[in-house]
């Protein structure tokens, strides 16, 4: 049908050519702030397009809705200012029947934000996280670097090797400068290599000096040594109750129930009721006056988006602390902003106004 066919293509050309815009700004928004974070140690190096790739797909839910909002916004507006709008509602056509193509092209879109936002979101936090752990977690032997200082896992240890050190598990020139509850000792060895003993990585150095102070008594020890081995300590590993909320599964946060266990949830459904509101507003706002401003109806469907967001983060904080229950929240605010972008549609398709009911009113 030309009616269907000609809005939907213009909606997927429009939808394509913003997605591709909002993907480029945000995924150099987040190369810039992992690579921040990299630079703070908080992630290896080695991981920063892995780390930048999920946020980026973490994101795609909001990317998705705004894109979709754009995209139904910006195609009705032009056909209202080239006066096609005109033409349809000539030919019989009413405002509630573009809701059908909008639909039919939305849905996949919709779907597609929803699986992301229940299903993708808590993974890709989660691999984050993970790679995260395992770069803080990493043995103390893996935190060396040549010619630097680096502190152990612990922070209870310093270590240096000589820059010019062979790769591998053998170093040279050695020091190591250990905190401990009632002592301190500096260690200095020719060399080091590292064993696998009963399950356990050892440092072994080799002759070398070892001077211990005790904080409680005078003196200081100091001895020598042909060989002396040092287990590499690791982090304790976190458990899955100690994960953040926003890792966790949408089943496992329904079974827990826990106030902010549910308000994760309320942000999760949210994103994918709030879309299809979107779908909603954006043929209720989507009109202009040929003789105004091109951009002023745009602004105004980016500051609902930007209302719209806010008031959902709203929600997720209240629902968290248990100011309001989460069916509550999903029934204030998508229900309301469903009945009132439907009371809009209405108003818009009948063309009421007050004078309209002013006529009726005299006329009766």
């Amino acid at each position: 049908m030309l009616f269907d066919s000609s809005i939907r293509k213009e909606l997927a050309r429009s939808f394509g050519a913003t997605l591709v815009v909002l993907v480029t700004v945000v995924m150099t928004m987040m190369l810039i702030r992992t690579l921040g974070q990299a630079a703070r140690g908080n992630v290896s190096p080695s991981d920063v397009m892995l780390v930048m790739g999920f946020t980026v797909l973490g994101q795609l839910p909001t990317l998705l809705s705004l894109c979709l909002f754009v995209a139904i916004v910006s195609t009705l507006t032009r056909m209202y200012r080239d006066s096609e709008m005109v033409i349809w509602f000539a030919s019989g056509r009413g405002l509630l029947s573009f809701l059908g193509p909008l639909l039919r092209f939305a849905w996949p879109v919709l779907l597609a934000i929803a699986l992301l936002a229940l299903l993708v979101w808590p993974w890709a936090n989660q691999q984050i996280e993970t790679l995260k752990l395992q770069y803080e977690q990493r043995s103390d032997i893996d935190r060396i670097a040549p010619g630097e200082f680096q502190e152990s896992a612990n922070g209870t240890r310093v270590f240096f090797i000589d820059r010019d050190s062979t790769a591998g598990d053998v170093a040279s020139k050695v020091f190591i400068a250990a905190t401990e509850a009632r002592s301190e000792a500096v260690t200095s060895a020719h060399s080091a290599r590292v064993e696998v003993r009963d399950g356990e990585r050892l440092v072994i150095l080799s002759k070398g000096q070892r001077v211990e102070t005790a904080v409680d008594q005078p003196g200081t020890k100091v001895s020598e040594f042909a060989e002396y081995g040092t287990r590499i300590g690791t982090a304790a590993i976190d458990s899955n109750n100690a994960r953040p909320v926003k890792t966790r599964s949408t089943p496992q946060l329904l079974a827990q129930g826990a106030s902010t266990d549910l308000a994760e949830v309320g942000w999760r459904l949210g994103l994918a009721l709030a879309a299809f509101n979107f779908v909603l507003l954006a043929l209720a706002l989507a009109s202009v006056n040929p003789r105004a401003s091109r951009s002023g109806n745009l602004l105004l469907a980016l500051f609902t988006f930007i209302v719209y967001y806010n008031l959902l983060t709203l929600g997720q904080s209240w629902v968290g602390s248990g100011r309001i229950t989460l069916v509550s929240f999903l029934g204030l605010l998508h229900g309301s902003t469903l009945v009132l972008a439907a009371i809009l549609l209405a108003v818009r398709h009948h063309h009421w106004s007050p004078r309209y009911w002013w006529r009726r009113r005299s006329a009766a």
